[in-house]
């Protein structure tokens, strides 16, 4: 990035709602782990996926297991949610949702109860701390360990939500999209939708998905991940894209976060699903072949609700500045609609409306003028 354009990217107000805890952690907090467990004989290079590097999924699911070595104990987990933590906030980050697999340790004795205990400790500290962030947290449901054990993490993650005064909001689905299927999950998942957690799924991240995607919507979730192949361009169908987009929905039906968009008939487009859109994680991870044939472009111009995220910006040497930076570049994007699509992401967190309205005047008083 050069100056000009790094000064305007990392000084615009920023969210970001979709980041995975162990894949944000950095190569200085890596370097600091690495020093205190010499003996895994771990280098940098097996924790992350450099300039001009890619790697094939299941690849890249070898990153997290190198990391996961790495980060095994409470005091692990502390300093690596610390860090990150203040890494978003030095990105210009306001509003940060964290995200999770509770884990559990023998060796170190660390459990997932501790593991959840630990990292809402981590945002109390930076808050305590006065870092310009507002953290909440995810807890994560991998699709690989099955039903009974995503049974046991909404059940932790329902003591959470009434206990954690508002950091734990939400429930995420993620891991290895070719194993397991959602059917297996969606007690769980109904479970966590009726007792107010709110629902972000991955869904769609490789090819020939559509029934599970399509029994996932039907629940529905509150934000969609990735969604790589769900619209025809990408092999995906209409069909998953008019649920997607729905028209004319009675207003009797209540739905969170829904906005419209205006056509020209008259008539309404009803969003009822928002789209985390992680660029940099899908092209070194292969999902998408280039930049410019990122899926960004065929929601972006239909008007649909979407946020810039960095899934991993350890893993795949990113932050959220160069993903935006990315956007604009690749799709032609005015720094004011640059400006407009990060405000906008505001409306699409899962904290509450209090929240939303103070990261809104934030906005405002950051506000450039010529935007104004």
């Amino acid at each position: 990035m050069d100056n000009e354009a790094d000064t305007f990217y990392r000084e615009l107000p920023k969210v970001e709602l979709h980041a995975h805890l162990n894949g944000s952690v950095s190569f200085q907090t890596i370097e600091k782990l690495i020093r205190r467990k010499p003996q895994l004989n771990i280098e940098h290079s097996m924790t992350a996926i450099g300039k001009g590097q890619r790697r094939t999924l299941d690849e890249c699911f070898q990153v997290f297991k190198v990391i996961h070595q790495l980060v095994d104990s409470e005091e692990d987990i502390f300093m690596v949610a610390t860090d990150v933590i203040k890494e978003f906030a030095a990105d210009g980050v306001k509003y940060l949702e964290l995200r999770s697999t509770p884990r559990e340790e023998t060796a170190t004795g660390l459990t997932k109860r501790r593991y959840i205990e630990t990292v809402i400790k981590a945002i109390q500290q930076c808050k305590k701390e006065r870092v310009d962030i507002d953290v909440r947290f995810l807890v994560a449901i991998d699709r690989r360990n099955g039903s009974q054990v995503a049974m046991e993490t909404v059940q932790l993650a329902e003591e959470f939500f009434l206990s954690s005064d508002g950091l734990v909001i939400g429930i995420d689905l993620s891991g290895d999209p070719t194993v397991g299927h959602g059917r297996d999950l969606l007690s769980a998942l109904q479970r966590a939708k009726n007792s107010g957690l709110k629902l972000s799924l991955h869904l769609s991240e490789v090819p020939s998905q559509h029934d599970e995607t399509d029994l996932l919507l039907d629940i529905p979730p509150d934000r969609i991940g990735h969604g790589t192949f769900l619209h025809p361009e990408m092999g995906g169908s209409q069909g998953l894209v008019d649920k997607v987009v729905q028209k004319n929905i009675p207003l009797g039906r209540t739905y969170f976060n829904i906005s419209s968009l205006p056509l020209d008939n008259g008539q309404l487009f009803l969003w009822i699903f928002f789209s985390e859109l992680c660029l940099t994680s899908n092209v070194k991870g292969q999902t998408v072949q280039c930049y410019a044939e990122h899926h960004f472009k065929y929601w972006y111009h239909m008007g649909h609700p979407i946020v810039i995220c960095t899934d991993d910006k350890g893993v795949f040497a990113t932050d959220l500045s160069q993903e935006y930076k990315m956007v604009a570049t690749t799709f032609g994007l005015s720094r004011e609609a640059v400006w407009k699509l990060s405000q906008q992401a505001i409306d699409y967190i899962f904290a509450p409306v209090s929240v939303k309205e103070q990261l809104k005047q934030k906005w405002r008083n950051l506000q450039p003028q010529e935007f104004k």
